[in-house]
């Protein structure tokens, strides 16, 4: 079975743990790496400051609402470098607003899910998206 490296781009504590324990449920991601704002997303792709050995991820998870980089620059930034516009990038986040979700598709996201509140749901939810870009999706190398 394939499995895929995940950049998680999320600053909430609880949300990263449930994400990562949804993801390691699913036993189809072999690496989980972790950016807790947007600087640091960029930093991480980029390969700056303590990511230097870091590698690209196959499938980003962005959330909306970030420090010092919100989601949508962070977006913004991945989809004009030519080195990582061609690397999926799903929001996943607790906003609703029709601007998120507009300003998301508008930047190229490749989706935008907004997080359920119950834990069994949200559980649900990634293990549904881990399927999908995994089994689903041919991912781009």
């Amino acid at each position: 079975m394939k499995s895929i490296h995940v950049l998680l781009v999320e600053d909430n504590e609880g949300d990263i743990l449930l994400t990562r324990e949804a993801l390691e449920e699913g036993k189809l991601v072999n690496k989980i790496s972790i950016a807790r704002d947007g600087k640091e997303a960029i930093d991480f792709l980029e390969g700056n400051n303590h990511f230097q050995s870091s590698t690209l991820p196959d499938l980003i998870l962005l959330d909306v609402n970030l420090p010092k980089k919100n989601g949508h620059e962070v977006l913004h930034y991945i989809k004009t470098a030519d080195a990582f516009r061609h690397i999926p990038v799903i929001m996943l986040t607790t906003s609703s607003s029709f601007n998120d979700i507009n300003s998301s598709y508008l930047n190229h996201a490749n989706c935008y899910i907004t997080k359920p509140v119950e834990v069994e749901e949200f559980f649900r939810v990634v293990l549904q998206l881990e399927n999908f870009w995994v089994n689903v999706v041919k991912l781009p190398t």
